[in-house]
């Protein structure tokens, strides 16, 4: 019963002076809200950025040609073309991890198709390309192993490609030239959107990996490698599997670095998760300094507040209440303040968090454990800044208390 009176005294105090209390309670509602939005849309990006990085493929693993040097100076990955077509056939052969391997040839070009043209990517791939970056065909079909062996000329076309040069026109059997090469089209991809570093993944064209290689690239540059792991839980074991094949392949010895790179999907998702993760803590700690200043001014509003009740303090005293209670009431008070100031805090970052997402485009992740804390952490501040002021009021005199004009 004492602790429901300390409330509905505190309650009435807050209320008693509202403009004054809700100026007291702006810093911890900037600094609530500010948190609750930087925390919900962190998270919804990251969340957002783990779906690009899933659409580029299903347990992608990414090998690339290594480093090379130039005057001392080391290169950056893939300088050195050390990766070659027999590489492709030893990972196809040997590995025991990966259910899908094929080779990457990629050039950007003119391409023309009637009086259209259009400059976009060409990439020379196999069949596993499909299965490994999750495309699918809209029309028409892929092409097939005995299209690589015999070099065709067929075309893939990406949603982006088959609108410039086409329209609303079937592109399915029509020639496209490519350095004067002419190329059948012989599919249309199904719509894939933009990549996780925003490129648009319509944008392409795809065409048997021997083609690219001997018709538009120089017959033995090959810089990339995709590959699919059978499972996520095999991606580790794959990577170890595909150093192995490799280094034999290279014939290097235990002193000699890798001549390659390889990159895992979920690499990828770490770095962007923790370039994600280290902004929203450096933003959210900025947003904390917003609390420290509620929290000050909180106690700066008890303080003028034990001033003003001094009389009180002392008529209460002198009618049996004790320096404990007197602590007791105006800790209650300080974080009631509080309290209420996270609450409308909370309410403000959702609503600021949701309106954002809506305009920005992005996902919202709203985090009960996020908002336990912020209430937890108010009612924190509540007792930190509050506790000088009660105990300046518990330490009155109850005599000079009562004197005090």
């Amino acid at each position: 019963m004492k602790w429901f009176k300390f409330i509905k005294v505190a309650l009435q105090s807050i209320l008693k002076n509202r403009m004054r209390s809700l100026l007291t309670m702006l810093g911890v509602i900037i600094g609530v809200g500010s948190v609750i939005t930087l925390m919900a849309l962190g998270e919804g990006s990251q969340k957002d950025i783990k779906a690009q990085i899933s659409s580029m493929g299903t347990n992608l693993l990414m090998i690339h040609s290594g480093a090379g040097r130039s005057g001392g100076v080391r290169l950056g990955s893939g300088s050195l073309a050390t990766i070659t077509m027999d590489d492709v056939k030893a990972l196809r052969e040997k590995s025991t991890t990966l259910m899908a391997v094929s080779p990457n040839i990629r050039v950007s070009e003119q391409v023309i198709a009637g009086n259209a043209n259009w400059s976009t990517s060409v990439e020379g791939v196999s069949p596993d390309y499909l299965t490994i970056r999750n495309y699918e065909i809209a029309s028409g079909t892929f092409f097939t192993e005995r299209d690589v062996k015999t070099r065709a000329k067929a075309a893939v076309l990406g949603q982006t490609v088959a609108q410039e040069l086409f329209g609303d026109r079937d592109p399915l059997g029509a020639r496209i030239r490519v350095r004067n090469v002419p190329f059948k089209v012989i599919g249309v991809l199904a719509e894939k959107g933009q990549s996780s570093m925003g490129n648009d993944q319509d944008d392409v064209i795809f065409t048997p990996s021997t083609t690219a290689l001997y018709r538009l690239s120089d017959g033995k540059t090959l810089r990339v490698i995709m590959a699919s792991a059978v499972s996520e839980e095999k991606m580790d074991a794959a990577e170890k599997e595909i150093t192995q094949i490799l280094r034999a392949q290279h014939k290097l010895s235990a002193s000699e670095e890798d001549d390659f790179n390889i990159r895992s999907q979920t690499e990828i998702i770490n770095m962007a998760s923790q370039m994600t993760g280290a902004l929203t803590a450096l933003l959210s700690a900025i947003a904390g300094v917003s609390l420290l200043v509620g929290g000050i001014g909180i106690m700066n509003i008890m303080l003028v507040s034990v001033t003003e009740r001094t009389r009180e303090i002392g008529i209460r005293m002198a009618v049996g209440a004790r320096g404990s209670d007197i602590m007791a009431q105006f800790l209650v008070e300080a974080i009631i303040l509080s309290l209420i100031g996270g609450v409308f805090g909370i309410v403000l970052g959702l609503g600021l968090a949701f309106g954002l997402g809506a305009i920005l485009g992005c996902s919202v992740v709203t985090n009960l454990a996020v908002i336990l804390t912020a209430v937890a952490f108010t009612a924190g501040v509540g007792v930190f800044f509050g506790f000088y002021p009660a105990r300046k009021a518990a330490g009155l005199h109850p005599i000079e208390a009562l004197r005090y004009e």
